[in-house]
Parts: C-alpha cells; structure tokens; sequence
C-alpha cells in the first residue's frame, strides 16, 4: 500500500504533466486558428479558378496534355501527408492504416511530415521523396512536391499519382482521405476531393458566358491546368495542417482533463489514508492510555 509520501509525490508529477499539457493545448488551439483561417480563405480561389478552367473546357472539347495521359498503372505513386510531430492522438495512425492498402511492390512514396517518412523508412517502402512544411506553408511547398509528381508522371517511371492526407471536417472530425492527383481527369473543383465528389463539377461551368480568353480558350487551360494543380497541393497542405492543429488541441485538452481527473482521485485516496493513519495513532494512544490505567 502507498505510502502518504509517495501519494504526494504522485500528485506533484501529475501536476506537472497537467501544466505542460495545458501549455501545449494553449499553443496547438492558437495555431489551429490560424491554420482553419487559412485553410478556408483558400476555398474561394481554388472554386474561381475551377470555374475559369471547366469555362475553358467547354470551348476546347478536343484538348489533350500530357498531365490528361491515361496509361495502364503498373507503378503508383502517393504523395503521403502527415504531421512532422505527435501528440496529436490518433491522426497519423489513422492516416498509416489507409497506407496498408496499397500494394507495396508496386507503390513509390513521396512524403511530405516527418512522420510520413518515418513511416515509410521503418516498414521499408520505396521512397521517392521526402519533403516537409511549416505551420503556414507557403504556396512554394505545395508547388515543390507537386512538380515532382508531375515530373515522375511525365517521365513515365509512375502511371498515375494519389494524394493521402488528413481531411478536415471540423475541430473534433479529421478523416484520412484519398484522392486522385494525376492523370488529370474531368475538371472538377480544386477541393473536390474536400469537399465534394471527384466528377462534381461547377454548376455554372456550363452555357457560362462570364470569361473572355486571351489568345484562346486552348492556350489558357494549357497554361492553367499545371497551376491548378499546384494550387491543390497546396490547399491539401494547408488542410492538412488544419487537422494536425485541431488534433492535438483535442488530444492536449483531454490529456489535461484526465491529469485534472487523477490528481482529484490522488487526492481523495491521499486523503483517506491521512485519515485513517490519524485514527490508527489516536487508536493507539488510547490503547496505551486504558493500559496503563
């Protein structure tokens, strides 16, 4: 049975983890606001742009690229986006769990977190990359990674490309999510795979008269499908981040709650022993008392 001495001890490092974790959910709750404002005001660009895009292809029904090629996938590549720390519960692991799908003889890995290249290092996956990003990436990040899928998709060394990461649904809600990257396909929203099914495309794409192009409608998309496609990178990244933050102020505000939680239960435990050593001393002296007596 513990002694009062070790019960205070108890109670003092229980403390102690309570302060730091309650610094912790104090920081990720600032940066999760921070990152949620970024990750939405992005939406309404990446919807215009969608919009200027699916206008284009209207006027343009034979365009090819090279971006659009659909070859047989005999080598798949996934760009995997985790966080580069933890804390931040059962975000990265559930994320690793959808990364067992895939077969991985014929899966080539571009990470982009810490986390997603250890990872891959540690079950032994081909890694074609590894990048990392900050807090608030920077429009540069997301284009870096996604120039080099596009590279290894033009070269031919993969035939298609996925992007996994933690969707964003709310502050309590982050879900793994996979969606297609490249080859492009039909035109759809930048956040499609967000917010919205893959082939959903804009309501007012079609029989639109709102754009003029500048030479041409053909010129236009060919310029802007490569930057479309930046664009999302991006935006997953910031969405990413959204959900790193908001995990880990959930996770750092339970840890808090149950440290509140055990040293409430330490301290009634400390508490009755203190009582019970009090009556077990007044119980012998008064035992003593009547004997001599």
């Amino acid at each position: 049975m513990p002694s009062t001495r070790d019960i205070r001890r108890r109670i003092k490092s229980v403390k102690n983890t309570a302060q730091i974790t309650k610094a912790m959910q104090m920081v990720a709750a600032a940066k999760m606001r921070k990152a949620q404002l970024a990750a939405v005001v992005g939406r309404p660009y990446a919807e215009l742009m969608n919009e200027v895009l699916a206008q284009a292809s209207v006027g343009t029904a034979a365009f090819e690229h090279p971006l659009m090629a659909v070859r047989p996938v005999k080598k798949r590549a996934i760009i995997l986006v985790s966080s580069d720390r933890g804390l931040c519960g059962g975000l990265n692991s559930n994320l690793f769990r959808e990364v067992v799908k895939f077969d991985k003889n014929t899966t080539l890995y571009i990470t982009a977190g810490r986390k997603a290249a250890q990872f891959v290092a540690r079950t032994k996956r081909p890694l074609a990359a590894e990048f990392t990003y900050k807090d608030t990436p920077p429009f540069a990040e997301g284009r870096a990674i996604s120039k080099f899928a596009q590279e290894l998709f033009l070269s031919g060394e993969v035939d298609a490309v996925d992007i996994l990461f933690s969707k964003f649904v709310s502050t309590l809600v982050q879900q793994p999510k996979v969606i297609p990257f490249l080859p492009v396909g039909k035109i759809a929203p930048v956040t499609a795979g967000i917010n919205a099914p893959a082939t959903q495309a804009p309501a007012s794409a079609a029989g639109s008269d709102t754009f003029e192009f500048e030479p041409d409608e053909q010129t236009v998309l060919g310029e802007l499908l490569p930057h479309s496609l930046n664009f999302q990178m991006h935006q997953i990244l910031l969405e990413a981040k959204a959900s790193e933050q908001s995990a880990r102020m959930v996770a750092m505000k339970n840890a808090t709650d149950n440290a509140k939680q055990i040293i409430k239960d330490l301290t009634l435990e400390y508490n009755k022993l203190r009582q019970a050593n009090i009556t077990k001393e007044l119980l012998e002296i008064t035992t003593a008392q009547m004997a001599v007596g």
